[in-house]
């Protein structure tokens, strides 16, 4: 059984990774309106990615006997100065999300919730992926500047970027 104030944080974290989707589908459109298709792909590809985040944690709070408390969502940026800030945004997010799951892990340890424990570290090791991953892109535009065939050589190796549904398992 899942205690009520785990419960809670998790529904919070819950929000967290469905407005994480949320940005990344606004940076996809964004990227989409600027002829990146690569880049908007990109982000397609991490928008399906934190959707599935989102359920993994729905389906682990029913499988403890918990409450789903859905909470409504902010309204992500839909405007971007170029692809540089949109990946800094990208990565200060996941630098937050990587924060909120340290959170999350902390309270398991203190409720000595082994069963969170052993879930969460799930997310504190793919945590470490997100911000890598957007770090490299931070410092790849930033060697690019305003280069445009660096951008669109950028731009193609982006779209190769595949969506790998995560397995998860129903309550």
């Amino acid at each position: 059984m899942i205690s009520k104030q785990l419960n809670k944080a998790i529904n919070e974290q819950i929000n967290k990774e469905v407005y994480s989707e949320y940005l990344y589908l606004a940076m996809s459109g964004w990227f989409t309106a600027q002829n990146l298709d690569g880049f908007a792909n990109w982000m397609m590809v991490q928008a399906k990615e934190e959707h599935d985040h989102a359920m993994k944690f729905f389906n682990y709070v029913l499988e403890r006997g918990g409450e789903i408390e859905l909470m409504a969502l902010a309204k992500p940026d839909k405007t971007f100065k170029n692809p540089l800030n949109a990946f800094k945004m990208a990565l200060a997010h996941e630098n937050f999300i990587t924060k909120s799951i340290n959170e999350l892990m902390d309270l398991a340890i203190k409720e000595k919730d082994h069963a969170a424990k052993s879930f969460l570290q799930w997310y504190v090791d793919e945590q470490v992926e997100e911000e890598s991953n957007a770090d490299k892109l931070v410092k790849q535009l930033g060697m690019i500047k305003d280069n445009v065939h660096a951008l669109l050589m950028l731009d193609r190796e982006l779209a190769a970027r595949v969506y790998v549904p995560l397995v998860i398992t129903a309550p």
